[in-house]
Parts: structure tokens; sequence; C-alpha cells
């Protein structure tokens, strides 16, 4: 994916706030940082990343980002704090980057990722 694109997104992140932009940045570090084979792309209005397959995305609302798994139903919640209703799809909604650690994200990310089916 064009390293252009992702880098437009990032910036215009900044519109609002920089504390959106680094909460973002965090998180993207977080999931970059799982594996070198994963791949990231700008797609339905976020960043969307895959690994074989698509597990998760970072996608930047109004009031907070949104952590989404693909196939987040079929994730252990082991601390509750997975959201949604859908037959899929989990997201997990953080305000800043403290709920990086205490939404355990690291954790659920390797989750997703290990189920993602690649390693």
């Amino acid at each position: 994916m064009s390293s252009q694109r992702i880098s437009a997104f990032l910036e215009s992140l900044c519109i609002h706030g920089e504390e959106r932009y680094e909460l973002v940045q965090a998180l993207r570090d977080a999931v970059l940082g799982l594996d070198d084979s994963i791949t990231e792309e700008i797609k339905y209005g976020g960043l969307l990343f895959s690994a074989g397959k698509p597990f998760c995305g970072i996608f930047s609302y109004a009031k907070h980002v949104s952590l989404e798994f693909s196939e987040g139903a079929a994730l252990p919640d082991p601390h509750r704090v997975l959201e949604g209703e859908g037959k899929f799809r989990r997201h997990i909604k953080l305000m800043s980057q403290d709920e990086i650690h205490s939404k355990h994200i690291p954790e659920y990310l390797a989750l997703a990722f290990k189920a993602a089916g690649t390693h």
C-alpha cells in the first residue's frame, strides 16, 4: 500500500488534535510490532492490517478511536473489553493512550494475529 496514502491519512488525524494522532500512531506501532509480515492499507476509512488475511483495523471517530477485529466474536475476552453484537466483528473504543494498557490492547492484538492463522 502506498506509504503516501497512509502518511496523508495520519496527518489528517491532526485535525482532531495531537492526542488523537498520537493514539492512532501508538496503536499502529503496536500492531506492526507484532510481526514483520503484517501489511497495512487504507480501507473503509481507516487503517486495515493483514497477515495473510485482514485481522484488525484502526478507525478514528469524532469522540474516540476504535480498534476493530474482523473475527472478534471468536476471540476470548478475559478482560471483557470487546464491544459489539454482530456475528463476526468486535471492537474496543479508546479515548487515550493510557487505555492501551488498561484495556490490555497488546494481549488482544496478539490473540487476533494468532487467530488470523499465519503463525
